[in-house]
């Protein structure tokens, strides 16, 4: 319930603590970052304490645990985010996937792209999520930039068909991430 990391995490988590270092699955950095049912965020006070109850589990088994940042962009459905917004991308181009939902597997919706003004709140959800990962006691954070997600949407030359500054050359299209 509203992305909270679960006791059965925390069980996961610690049958895994003498590894060494943990990173967590993909957590979404806010609300419209979900794309798939049933996964946590770290982006509320209720969050980041299941999180806290998770790593002081692994860290007294000895463990150390770093947070997967993520947010999907298109690879996501509409009933899955706020008021059933469309997902965010660096364009319209609907992918070819499928995500899991309250109904099971059912198609991504199309996205639409994210505007340029838009760009330095998604850049602050990733600060805060960061923030809030060391206030969950997390080591160190783990930014998902890959895996057909957001930062790789705006990275792939195949799918970021902007112009300006966050489209067209690789410095451009490498821009979001490096801020």
């Amino acid at each position: 319930p509203d992305d909270v990391p679960t006791e059965l995490m925390r069980e996961y988590y610690c049958q895994r603590a003498d590894a060494g270092l943990i990173i967590s699955e993909g957590t979404q950095i806010s609300p419209s970052g979900k794309g798939y049912a049933d996964t946590p965020g770290i982006y509320s006070a209720e969050q980041v304490a299941g999180w806290r109850r998770i790593t002081d589990a692994v860290h007294q088994l000895g463990g150390k645990m770093a947070a997967q940042l993520w947010h999907v962009g298109r690879i996501s459905n509409s009933s899955l985010l706020p008021a059933g917004a469309a997902p965010v991308s660096s364009t319209a181009q609907p992918a070819q996937a499928k995500t899991f939902t309250q109904a099971g597997f059912t198609p991504v919706s199309t996205p639409r792209p994210l505007g340029d003004d838009e760009i330095p709140a998604l850049i602050e959800d990733y600060r805060r999520a960061a923030r809030n990962a060391r206030a969950a006691g997390f080591d160190g954070v783990e930014i998902h930039a890959a895996n057909t997600y957001l930062l790789e949407q705006f990275l792939r030359d195949s799918i970021n068909d902007r112009s300006g500054p966050y489209g067209g050359s690789i410095e451009n299209r490498a821009r979001l991430v490096c801020e």
